[in-house]
């Protein structure tokens, strides 16, 4: 039987979307294709269908994890009044329910660590998703210049992501809602 052209790309959309939450739940050595593919309900050997290696799901998986994330945040920054854009994506990236469920937030919080130890041939491809994903919420920070909202962005991520990788150490909930609380109030007090 001959499938449409379109069931493809649903597969192979539904490969990414799944290896992307099991990338930022599991770490990269988490990714294992076989896992990916069962989880897909496919074989492993159809694999090779959808990608030239492992390299390629990885990095569309940390694409796809981009563009969730991305997409989240930016719309809390366009659901805010005019000026807050930016305090709503700090108070969305800093919630416990991101912190909790690794695999619906940002891949940076999950992976730093990983990513820069990828593979040379990686990093560059890993570097225009980060440069991609800055371009996206430059925008909605707080300064008057480019070059201002763009020193708040790295100033503001960093320390969310740090504050994200620090509460998931944590084992009991209230010190990580302490956690993600400091660091909110200490963003929202600081730009």
């Amino acid at each position: 039987m001959r499938y449409a052209p379109e069931h493809k790309l649903e597969i192979h959309q539904k490969i990414v979307k799944d290896a992307s939450r099991r990338v930022r739940a599991k770490g990269l050595s988490g990714a294992a294709v076989s896992a990916v593919m069962k989880d897909a309900g496919l074989t492993h050997g159809g694999f090779y269908k959808h990608f030239e290696s492992k390299d390629d799901l990885l990095l569309e998986s940390l694409r796809e994890g981009f563009r969730e994330i991305e997409d989240a945040l930016a719309h809390a920054a366009e659901q805010s009044p005019p000026g807050d854009a930016w305090k709503a994506i700090v108070k969305a990236y800093l919630s416990l329910e991101l912190c909790e469920h690794p695999e619906r937030g940002c891949p940076l919080a999950a992976l730093s660590p990983e990513l820069a130890r990828a593979d040379k041939r990686m990093k560059p491809r890993i570097a225009a998703e980060l440069v991609n994903y800055k371009g996206r919420m430059v925008p909605f920070m707080p300064g008057e210049r480019t070059a201002d909202k763009e020193r708040a962005f790295f100033a503001i991520f960093s320390t969310m992501i740090g504050a994200v990788a620090l509460a998931r150490l944590l084992p009991d909930r209230a010190m990580r809602e302490k956690v993600l609380a400091n660091a909110r109030d200490f963003l929202l007090r600081s730009f």
